[in-house]
């Protein structure tokens, strides 16, 4: 299989579209066609982004333990390797990695299981380029994807404390009260407009339940 041949199944090429321009991102890509890995690298990296691509599931675990990427691009059916264990060994090490699933055996069964288990988005073969374009731009912008680390930190502290309180159906009130925590200041922490002091993440994680290492681990620290 040629270079072009590979390219083309996978996917759709308009040669009327290109990536939008945006801010520099750390992908990983794990695909087992050699040609699909060259052409994503190629693609992305002619807008500026970093991407490692990768063959085999150990490949993208040890990139990953090197440093943490923005974002994986994650081929659910590889032949010998099983995409969906790749997604599960994810999970359990990188809780809120952003992962996009690309497969050329789309199904339903496939895309509810992917779904659970917290994909960004679901790409099936072949797809166009402004679809991949705007799957990324998507994502950086709702998850603050490329942004400092300090902003990452907060924007992904916000989403943590957010969902372990509705998980317990309080109220912003409701978890001021348990922690000291004045509602405003807890309504800014979740909105991600501001990092929480050490002493306040301290009070919101005991409030909870919850071990504040859990919530800096998620976020890539």
């Amino acid at each position: 299989m040629n270079a072009d041949a590979g390219r083309d199944a996978a996917v759709d090429h308009d040669p009327g579209a290109e990536i939008a321009p945006g801010g520099a991102l750390s992908i990983a890509a794990l695909d087992d066609d050699a040609d699909f890995r060259e052409y994503v690298r190629s693609l992305l990296e002619g807008e500026g982004h970093e991407v490692r691509a990768c063959a085999t599931p150990d490949e993208l675990f040890g990139l990953c333990e090197e440093r943490l990427p923005d974002l994986v691009l994650l081929d659910i059916k590889m032949g010998r390797h099983s995409g969906e264990q790749v997604l599960e060994e994810i999970r359990q090490r990188w809780s809120r990695l952003c992962v996009i699933v690309i497969t050329g055996y789309p199904s339903l069964e496939t895309m509810r299981k992917t779904f659970k288990q917290d994909v960004y988005d679901y790409l099936s073969k072949p797809f166009s380029i402004d679809e991949l374009r705007k799957t990324i731009s998507q994502a950086a912008v709702e998850l603050n994807l490329g942004g400092r680390p300090q902003d990452r930190l907060r924007a992904s502290l916000g989403r943590q404390i957010r969902l372990a309180r509705t998980e317990r159906s309080w109220t912003l009130k409701d978890l001021s009260e348990s922690s000291g925590v004045s509602v405003s200041q807890l309504s800014s922490i979740e909105r991600g407009a501001h990092l929480p002091s050490l002493e306040s993440l301290l009070s919101i994680a005991l409030a909870l339940d919850v071990s504040p290492s859990e919530w800096l681990q998620a976020a890539g620290f």
